[in-house]
């Protein structure tokens, strides 16, 4: 028999290469690229034939996959409405950022609504989960658990038990057998991650895998374990704060981009079940470089706090400093101000915030950031009862976002009166709201910070 060549695959991006290079070509990504076991040649003759089953033959009901409550609104609201049959599901997110406590006390939620659960984990002794339940108060729950990392062990127990949910905390511990690789490489990451999705299939399990994830924020191992998956998650959160963030970025089973607010306290993760009101619980009174944008997470509206602080700068180049938004967003909106405002920030530095430890990534920020931005170069603080959204193009131009009526809804139950948005939005009468609708910029400037 013929000997194998080895491939080598870039741990980052999954891309296969004929051999080792310290920079892969597909990311660019350094020291990524790694040997990777060969498969086996396989077998020669043609398989079995399959069942193809004609799509008019299937029944069409239009009802949607049954789903079980954890009655945890913030989880099921990001789920979808509830955890799916058999589905897979990947929770990915920062060393020490919760990820552990918010499964063990989702699992002991699903338990208390009657789902057989069973809770396997990879990186910790049953003793440790066993104290970390107690810290949280669920010392009774319903669940099993387990401490093991041989995939051939997990599955032969996940199929005598049968459980409605399975847990495995972590997919980068596990280690299959088959698989001639160190727990943690892409090729067992990526045979565990099949396997457990396979039988999750099969069996009807629904299956939550536990996800590290890279120092530039991605889940480690190979892009294709996201997706074999139905559905992505990503537990956020600033160190510094006690908000949590669960984000949906992959759901086959509902919307993408939708976002679970909790709490980290002494007794675990608390539900927030108005961020709203969260993220401006500290605007006592008007300060200059303080705006309110009225953004859109998945299918919620929630009202942020952009603060921006414009200073002089000691320095030949002046810092650009950004926590919470995209920094290219932010070079792009001071070159819109300066090209087409005529307002130069050179010379000065430039550090924006979004309060609460939020991350915001919606285009329709822009006018926000900019109206901070201008606040607080002018020393001039916008009105605490306003609220901005909208896109700026490079022309300078103000475009239409989607759903305003939403958004300004959210800012009248917070008790804002006044509104700045872009001209042409699509909007129904709103009793109660005072709505400012702009062409431009350079209109936005000279109305609000009379200059332009």
């Amino acid at each position: 028999m013929a000997r194998s060549n080895p491939t080598f695959t870039c741990t980052a991006c999954g891309a296969a290469h004929s051999k080792w290079a310290g920079r892969c070509d597909s990311c660019g990504a350094w020291n990524s690229v790694v040997e990777e076991a060969p498969l086996s040649a396989g077998p020669k003759a043609l398989g079995g034939k399959g069942r193809a089953i004609p799509l008019t033959d299937l029944a069409t009901t239009g009802t949607p996959p049954p789903r079980a409550a954890s009655g945890m609104d913030e989880l099921d609201r990001v789920l979808g409405g509830g955890l799916v049959k058999g589905s897979a599901i990947l929770v990915g997110g920062d060393p020490g950022i919760g990820k552990s406590t918010l499964l063990l006390q989702a699992t002991a939620a699903f338990a208390r609504n009657g789902l057989k659960c069973i809770y396997i984990s990879g990186e910790e002794a049953t003793a440790q989960v066993q104290m970390r339940a107690q810290r949280l108060g669920l010392a009774d729950a319903q669940v099993a658990l387990g401490a093991e990392t041989n995939l051939r062990d997990i599955l032969t127990t996940l199929d005598a038990e049968r459980p409605d949910l399975a847990i495995i905390d972590s997919i980068q511990t596990m280690w299959l057998d088959t698989v001639d690789s160190a727990p943690g490489s892409v090729s067992q990451v990526r045979a565990a991650a099949h396997e457990l999705v396979t039988f999750a299939k099969k069996r009807g399990v629904a299956v939550i895998l536990v996800g590290h994830v890279t120092k530039e924020g991605q889940i480690a191992g190979p892009r294709v374990v996201e997706h074999m998956v139905d559905t992505v998650l990503y537990f956020e959160g600033e160190r510094g704060h006690h908000f949590r963030i669960l984000r949906a970025v992959k759901n086959r089973f509902g919307p993408a981009a939708e976002i679970g607010v909790f709490e980290m306290t002494g007794d675990g993760l608390a539900q927030v079940t108005n961020p709203s009101a969260l993220f401006l619980s500290d605007r006592d009174r008007p300060a200059p470089g303080s705006a309110v944008f009225a953004g859109i997470e998945g299918t919620r509206p929630v009202l942020t706090e952009i603060q921006a602080l414009v200073a002089p700068s000691p320095l030949g180049t002046p810092r650009r400093t950004v926590v919470g938004l995209d920094g290219g967003r932010l070079s792009t909106i001071l070159a819109v101000l300066e090209a087409r405002c005529a307002i130069p920030f050179a010379g000065l530095d430039v550090y924006l915030n979004v309060a609460g430890g939020m991350r915001v990534s919606e285009p329709a920020a822009d006018l926000a950031v900019a109206a901070a931005l201008l606040s607080a170069r002018e020393d001039v603080a916008i009105p605490p009862d306003m609220v901005l959204f909208g896109e700026i193009s490079l022309s300078g131009a103000l475009r239409p976002v989607a759903q305003t009526e939403n958004r300004l809804k959210e800012a009248m139950k917070l008790g804002f009166s006044q509104a700045v948005a872009p001209s042409r939005s699509k909007l129904a009468g709103l009793e109660g709201m005072a709505l400012r609708q702009m062409p431009d910029l350079t209109a936005f400037v000279g109305e609000m910070f009379g200059a332009g």
